[in-house]
């Protein structure tokens, strides 16, 4: 089995605490694309995991982890994140994690580029976690990176390195005024970060390639939302990755593979971190409640979420987008507290009423939210295990929006630890 795990909206759906729940199942997950600018926060009996790089069956012993030629990694992010992991006593070997030897560094120079831009920006900004993503997946497109498997190549590095950063300094110290970057500090950077990790680095093609043939089961894990995709999301507020579930096996490394089932993932209400529009966008008290028993702050960057509704429109052309097979719906334990909730139905656009989900940035600043209410549940739902248990109001929220997004919603989180969740069917 081939399964797919992505986001249908904004990110920050609950991809991470999915793959935790299903990798139980299956024998790989794979990291396909995207970086460090994005978290998966995981909670089970080991304790409260966010992870930016690593898969989230790393927290399985039994399942191997892939972080994929379609990713962009950030050594001294990963070391950190590696050293917390295994503080927590979840053990990190070559077994166990293994890094595609065609994956991008995103080098000390792509994070600097990316902070220098977004204040040239000012108030223009693109909302960046200033991570380096957008500058090094510009540099792989202008053949101008360093992959993960040139680590295996120390003693020629240094000379590609060099001719990089000659380039690098022209807008560094010409462009931006900044001081310029020294080849010495970024050898001294990689051999401190990067260099640790070589055991870990291989052919991941060919050990997934096998794994398909032999028949192992795989989750490909995505990182962000439909909404974020660099292709067909909120453009420019978007990623520079794509992150639809058809991507999943060319970022993974085996093109050639086909998907059995692209499993999207949703809040039962809208949440969305950084720049862009966001019609949906719910302000006041009315957010800054949804916000507070949500706990919705960013797991990368700690940024308070913006808030809303379920925003019907976006997550219908999120869930085309990706594919769906069916959909996992998280939070729904979030609502608990709301006499009415508030469902955005449709879009107001120059005085029409619309359905669909405008692609011109334009029309989505211009768009406003239609919004209904319907009926709250008002009671705490974390103990449900099967949809009998439910009450009628929280099981009619959930036809509701199966019925509005057109695809069927399998399983439904009622709390934060691994266990507390429903399977509709």
């Amino acid at each position: 089995m081939l399964t797919s795990i992505v986001g249908t909206n904004w990110g920050d759906e609950g991809k991470g605490r999915m793959v935790d729940l299903l990798s139980e199942h299956y024998d790989i997950v794979v990291r396909y694309q995207g970086g460090n600018n994005a978290g998966h926060t995981v909670i089970n009996e080991k304790g409260k995991f966010i992870m930016n790089l690593m898969p989230s069956g790393i927290l399985r012993e039994k399942t191997v982890n892939v972080l994929g030629p379609g990713i962009v990694i950030d050594p001294e992010h990963l070391y950190g994140e590696a050293q917390r992991l295994q503080e927590a006593g979840i053990e990190i070997t070559p077994e166990h994690l293994k890094i595609s030897d065609r994956a991008t560094i995103c080098m000390p120079y792509h994070k600097l580029l990316d902070g220098l831009e977004e204040d040239r920006l000012a108030d223009k900004k693109f909302g960046s976690t200033r991570r380096g993503i957008s500058p090094v997946y510009a540099d792989r497109y202008m053949k101008k990176a360093l992959c993960m498997g040139d680590l295996l190549h120390w003693d020629s590095l240094r000379e590609r390195l060099e001719g990089i950063i000659e380039w690098k300094n022209l807008t560094i110290e010409r462009g931006y005024g900044h001081t310029a970057i020294a080849t010495d500090e970024v050898m001294e950077w990689l051999e401190k970060f990067a260099l640790c990790f070589t055991p870990y680095i291989c052919d991941t093609t060919e050990y997934l390639g096998a794994a398909v043939k032999d028949g192992k089961s795989i989750i490909f894990e995505a990182q962000l939302g439909a909404l974020r995709d660099i292709n067909f999301g909120i453009y420019p507020f978007t990623s520079a990755s794509t992150t639809l579930s058809a991507y999943a096996p060319i970022g993974a490394g085996i093109p050639y593979a086909k998907l059995d089932e692209s499993i999207g993932i949703m809040k039962a209400y809208s949440s969305c971190v950084g720049e862009g529009p966001f019609t949906c966008e719910l302000f006041g008290a009315e957010a800054e409640a949804l916000r507070e028993a949500g706990g919705e702050y960013g797991a990368a960057t700690g940024r308070p979420r913006r808030v809303g509704g379920f925003d019907v429109v976006a997550s219908r052309y999120g869930t085309l987008m990706q594919g769906c097979t069916y959909v996992a719906l998280t939070k729904l334990d979030v609502l608990s507290y709301m006499e009415q909730i508030p469902v955005c139905t449709a879009y107001e656009l120059d005085g029409r009423r619309i359905d669909r989900f405008p692609a011109s940035i334009d029309e989505l600043n211009a768009a406003k939210p239609i919004y209904e209410y319907l009926p709250g549940f008002r009671c705490d739902i974390s103990k449900c295990r099967t949809p009998e248990s439910l009450p009628a109001a929280a099981m009619n929220y959930i036809k509701y929006i199966e019925k509005a997004i057109g695809c069927p919603i399998k399983y439904v989180s009622v709390g934060a630890e691994r266990d507390e969740y429903i399977t509709l069917f």
